[in-house]
């Protein structure tokens, strides 16, 4: 498979690191805009050629990563499916959801492969928590909440809506297998105007359940933190953590009832047990993802998250984003949307 690459920056680089060494891959091809960056890698990976012009990478390759900014996602992306080539694409899919309707329907009409990077799908405690959930191991889930915050990297192009919370709106949906009815978010732009710098978000799900995050690049700590409140035990992911990245805390509120003529109506106890932490595999989920991306092309399957996924995605951020700009006002999910994944 000859792979080619777009975007060697923040994030970028990394992709560009696991390519040149995943197996059955050629890194044929590297792209970027920025010339210097390209001289600071070119020396390292004799092998792969690196240029500004996309065309040129595009008449060398067959399969194409895009990690390049977000404004460029669509344009990139239906360039190099039009042109024949399976397509890997960083979130968000597109800035549109009408660019990402068009993106899918190029990939399904010529059964190309199109996947976007839901990296945390395939982070080892993501994948626990969703057997836990699965298995009733946590009881009757309440709601879940996320944090996602650092002092940086401040972007220019797009607030930190779109810069940070995609994952932590498919990540619920993913665990909770379900879309959510409606949103609501609330934000400031402090630094740049128009531009938000903090952002705290709703997601209501049809059966009461409810997902909270906030996310920033202005705050004095970095953290990735993600819990789930159940009714037997609840379980905290923090991804800052160098070892015990999941905890499964045996927490809860039990309340048992009491009959009709008696006061009170109940009896309300907080229950206190033992906090574990699992043993993970250490694997690192680019590399995985990467490597499901090219075993899909390969095998003809449809990826973990597809372009489906991606648009679903996208239906969501749209909505918050109009919800972010009426100022918190509740926005409903497209009904569209949720017969995305059938």
């Amino acid at each position: 498979m000859n792979i080619g690459l777009v975007g060697i920056g923040h994030w970028g680089k990394n992709h560009l690191r696991i390519l040149s060494g995943l197996r059955g891959v050629k890194l044929s091809c590297v792209c970027d805009s920025d010339r210097n960056r390209l001289l600071a890698f070119e020396s390292q990976y004799p092998n792969t050629r690196f240029t500004e012009d996309f065309g040129e990478l595009l008449s060398c390759v067959d399969t194409l990563v895009i990690a390049s900014s977000a404004v460029t996602h669509y344009n990139f992306a239906k360039k190099a499916l039009l042109a024949g080539k399976h397509v890997f694409v960083e979130k968000p899919l597109a800035l549109d959801p009408r660019e990402g309707e068009e993106l899918v329907e190029i990939a399904e009409s010529r059964r190309l492969t199109l996947m976007v990077g839901h990296l945390l799908l395939f982070h080892p405690a993501i994948e626990m928590l969703k057997v836990l959930i699965r298995e009733g191991s946590l009881g009757e889930v309440y709601y879940l909440y996320s944090q996602r915050s650092n002092l940086g990297i401040v972007r220019q192009d797009e607030n930190v809506l779109w810069s940070l919370a995609p994952h932590d709106i498919y990540i619920p949906i993913y665990l909770l297998d379900d879309i959510p009815e409606s949103v609501s978010v609330r934000g400031k732009d402090y630094l740049q105007n128009g531009i938000e710098d903090v952002v705290f978000g709703n997601l209501f799900f049809p059966d009461g359940k409810m997902a909270n995050f906030h996310t920033s690049w202005l705050d004095p700590r970095k953290v990735r933190r993600f819990t789930v409140v159940g009714s037997k035990k609840m379980a905290v992911f923090d991804d800052m953590e160098a070892e015990e990245k999941l905890k499964i805390y045996d927490k809860g509120i039990d309340i048992k009832r009491a009959g009709k003529e008696e006061l009170p109506p109940a009896t309300i106890s907080v229950r206190y047990g033992d906090v574990i932490s699992p043993n993970l595999p250490s694997r690192e989920p680019l590399a995985e993802e990467l490597w499901h991306f090219v075993k899909c092309v390969l095998e003809g399957k449809t990826p973990r998250a597809d372009g489906r996924h991606g648009l679903l995605t996208l239906y969501l951020l749209d909505a918050c984003q109009r919800s972010l700009n009426s100022r918190g006002i509740p926005v409903e999910i497209p009904e569209k949307a949720r017969r995305l994944l059938g």
